[in-house]
């Protein structure tokens, strides 16, 4: 495959980056991921408002603007020969010296990744509840950084299999997010996730999610919750940039309708008319029949 770092077009097997970049030394730096349907990269504004305002906490000098992205995905997915893709945008601080800097860095290294769409999404998963907690955020709230640890070791429990995700309760024993996905439930028609001071991340298919919810006129709350909240849920539903909105059949002993819930079949119904050719949640309102 191939991938851009810093203006070039380059095979995996030829990427390189200095040994000296404090992305790679200290953790500084960010991405994003999200897909492309039939080469649009679906809700890339959003994405790049929240990289964007990542970079400017870790003072990394660099705001992205969706045309010059556009043309990066187009350059990709054509010497890849794709439509439909995986891509990772990724912007690290750049080169400094040994030690911690406080200087803003003014030359970060951007690199573009690109896979074709994993064969083993999953229509439904199974979830467990992760012995790993979530920790707090090093920021005052959680950005797609290169800290990952937490996530890695919630992982490193779970194993490999695709249809299987984990749900982190943070350290006060509330409810967060998954291993690689937002948390949503449904109890008597009302939509329920964790809010963001629970140390989750606010992931760019959540907001999508809140912002149709609003727009349909379905009624949600975000909130500090009990595991015993999830355990009562009438429908149970993860999401992310990828793997989209993904129903949940089992958490533990607990069984759930899976696809066949009613909200989680409206939203996914919904999130399909959208994904190739929004650019951002905020479009929603004016298209919504």
């Amino acid at each position: 495959m191939y991938l851009y770092v810093n203006g070039e077009i380059v095979h995996r097997e030829e990427a390189r980056i200095s040994p000296f970049d404090h992305g790679f030394m200290y953790g500084l730096g960010a991405f994003e991921t999200f897909r492309t349907y039939n080469g649009h990269p679906f809700l890339l504004d959003d994405h790049l408002a929240r990289l964007n305002n990542s970079l400017a906490e870790m003072n990394i000098r660099l705001s992205l603007q969706r045309e010059e992205v556009v043309k990066i995905v187009h350059q990709l997915l054509q010497a890849n020969g794709l439509k439909d893709a995986y891509v990772r945008l990724n912007v690290s601080a750049g080169i400094g010296d040994i030690g911690l800097q406080t200087d803003g860095y003014v030359a970060p290294v951007v690199i573009v990744y690109m896979k074709p769409l994993p064969s083993t999404i999953s229509m439904e998963k199974v979830c467990t509840v992760l012995k790993t907690r979530r920790n707090s955020p090093e920021g005052k709230e959680r950005w797609k950084s290169h800290h990952y640890l937490n996530n890695i070791l919630g992982k490193r429990e779970i194993g490999n299999d695709p249809r299987v995700e984990g749900i982190f309760l943070n350290e006060q024993g509330f409810v967060t997010e998954g291993i690689v996905s937002n948390l949503f439930w449904v109890k008597d028609g009302i939509v329920y996730t964790p809010s963001i001071d629970t140390g989750a991340l606010n992931g760019i298919t959540r907001q999508f999610v809140l912002s149709l919810l609003t727009t349909l006129q379905i009624r949600y709350e975000e909130g500090l919750y009990r595991l015993s909240a999830l355990e009562a849920a009438d429908e149970l539903f993860l999401t992310n940039s990828i793997q989209e909105i993904v129903p949940v059949v089992r958490l533990h002993d607990r069984c759930y309708v899976g696809k066949e819930g009613a909200v989680t079949k409206q939203l996914k119904e919904y999130y399909e008319r959208y994904v190739t050719h929004l650019w951002t949640r905020h479009e929603l309102i004016e298209r919504v029949d």
